[in-house]
């Protein structure tokens, strides 16, 4: 039997898309893949709506089983980081309304799975989801590769992955939801 998985790498300047197609015995192809892009000149809100239309017309036509999202835990850029939340958000919304199982993945855990490294590098990354997939070229922009290996990473792990509705958490979310609650306790000035 196989699944239809919508991968994303969030970002707001550019926002990673792939559909896959997950059969048995770790054998996917690719269905779609794309990178949604915003101008950093535009308003904010009209960035997200421009993101949430791509993503909600692919949910509408490719009607995944589950979008597997990747979990950004932290970057020194805190601009980047916001437009990374703010797209999860819209995304993890767009499951909801449409009543699609939502998955997360580390970015160690996406590389991982598709290089046998937690620790490869955006090439290596790219290289291996070319190879996976058959394809005679990487796909380009890395945002793009990137969302094939996180829909690859939740075919081949989907069942061992949390989803935002389970209790079952990795050991760096659970460090990352103790680091928050404790965070939580601190008084305010």
């Amino acid at each position: 039997m196989s699944r239809v998985i919508l991968g994303v790498d969030p970002g707001l300047t550019r926002c990673g898309v792939a559909v896959i197609d997950a059969g048995t015995a770790r054998n996917v192809s690719l269905v779609h893949v794309d990178t949604l892009k915003s101008s950093p000149t535009t308003e904010l809100s009209d960035r997200l709506a421009s993101i949430a239309d791509g993503v909600e017309a692919l949910i509408v036509q490719h009607k995944p089983s589950v979008i597997a999202i990747e979990r950004v835990f932290s970057q020194a850029n805190l601009k980047s980081v916001m437009g990374v939340a703010q797209i999860s958000g819209v995304v993890m919304y767009l499951a909801k309304k449409h009543g699609v199982q939502v998955q997360m993945h580390t970015p160690s855990e996406v590389k991982a799975a598709v290089t046998g490294s937690g620790r490869a590098q955006k090439a290596q990354i790219g290289l291996a989801v070319a190879k996976i997939l058959g394809l005679t070229e990487i796909p380009k922009p890395a945002d793009s590769a990137d969302a094939i290996a996180i829909a690859i990473c939740n075919a081949w792990r989907g069942s061992q992955a949390p989803s935002a509705a389970t209790s079952g958490k990795t050991s760096a979310q659970e460090a990352w939801l103790a680091a928050e609650r404790v965070a939580a306790r601190k008084p305010r000035r």
